[in-house]
């Protein structure tokens, strides 16, 4: 007997497709698809994030109020950002201060942008009375470890002559002592948790440097300066608190902001995908569905590994409920996808005239992947 609406409602919970869709907008645009095929559905919107970017949209969408700031770019020249507000709970997300996105022009600055801005942001959100603080990872256009961060939390970073230290990576070389200033008294009685995909260490082959330098324009040589000054930092650092977080798991995350955040604000680190589930209550949401659908701009190898999409199947199987998945492209084999938990996977590349539509046509062609996989799996028998 053909399924009917009434039997369950369906999440659709997918990450942002880049350069196309934000989360919102690729959630709105896949439940109108399932409503027109199977008109009655109850559709529940849920975008979500691993903890990069899309993790302020994410927030937002799920009822977290939006509380903008004027605060400092990578490059120290100020941008509009925004940070979200539920209760006494915050969430900061990198990329709106440091990303690479507010880099002016596009021009990379591998040696001297910062993470300062980020520090702001969470200076606001204390400020605004938050006791938990998310601090989202992902997208940085920086390579300081976290010094700006920390300098805008009234941390001292001083050279020999005990000048303070300008910004980005370069510049901690000539790191000779800190000074944690304020820092304890700002952060008394706050939790932060960063949230994060990654789980680099900051420094060495897999460091913040080697790994995530390139993408932010550091040449060869520009990699030898930034190595060099984040081991400098873990050093000092290290001398100061009393212990060495440098190879800590996600201290690499965003350029070292991940190293920062263990070592001098006492934060714990969360797998993002899983910690952004729990605080837009997605097991809440789940309970009672008949079907998730979730999705990202590419299906492939790096989505099993702590992704988004992955993230969310994980939880859909621990609540017994099937998951789909739409995407941009999908390049992973069906054997891989449906090992990792999907029971169908839609590629927009495949449902428009050529590969191109599914950029140029991505709302309209995740409106027609809502409709096909809710013709196949919600009124199949």
């Amino acid at each position: 007997m053909p399924a009917t609406p009434h039997q369950g409602h369906v999440v659709v919970a997918p990450d942002k497709f880049k350069g196309t869709l934000e989360g919102a907008e690729a959630a709105a645009r896949i439940a109108a698809g399932i409503r027109r095929a199977v008109p009655g559905t109850e559709v529940r919107e849920l975008p979500v994030a691993d903890g990069g970017e899309g993790t302020l949209a994410a927030a937002l969408a799920a009822g977290f109020a939006r509380v903008p700031a004027e605060v400092a770019g990578p490059t120290g020249l100020p941008v509009d950002a925004a940070l979200a507000v539920r209760g006494t709970t915050a969430v900061v997300e990198l990329a709106q201060a440091a990303g690479l996105a507010r880099l002016p022009d596009g021009r990379t600055a591998p040696l001297t942008a910062g993470s300062y801005g980020v520090g702001q942001l969470i200076a606001r959100a204390v400020g605004q009375g938050a006791r938990r603080v998310v601090l989202g990872l992902g997208g940085s256009a920086s390579t300081d470890g976290g010094a700006g961060l920390l300098q805008a939390l009234g941390v001292s970073l001083l050279d020999a002559d005990g000048a303070e230290l300008p910004s980005g990576g370069a510049a901690l070389r000539r790191l000779a002592r800190i000074d944690p200033g304020p820092l304890a008294r700002t952060l008394a009685g706050v939790e932060v948790v960063v949230a994060c995909d990654v789980d680099n260490p900051l420094t060495g082959p897999r460091g913040a440097a080697a790994v995530y330098g390139p993408q932010k324009g550091a040449s060869r040589e520009d990699l030898v300066v930034l190595e060099d000054g984040l081991t400098r930092f873990a050093e000092v650092v290290g001398a100061a608190v009393g212990r060495d977080v440098r190879d800590a798991p996600g201290a690499g995350a965003a350029g070292g902001v991940g190293f920062a955040a263990l070592a001098l604000l006492g934060a714990t680190v969360r797998p993002g995908i899983e910690f952004l589930l729990d605080l837009l209550g997605f097991d809440e949401a789940v309970r009672g569905a008949r079907l998730v659908v979730t999705g990202e701009g590419c299906l492939d190898a790096q989505t099993l590994h702590g992704k988004a999409p992955a993230g969310v199947a994980a939880a859909a199987a621990r609540a017994g409920v099937p998951v789909a998945a739409v995407a941009g492209r999908v390049e992973l084999s069906e054997r891989e996808w449906r090992a990792a938990g999907f029971v169908a996977a839609y590629a927009l590349s495949e449902l428009g005239d050529g590969p191109a539509d599914s950029l140029t046509r991505a709302g309209e062609l995740a409106e027609v992947a809502g409709e096909r996989l809710a013709a196949a799996l919600l009124l199949r028998a």
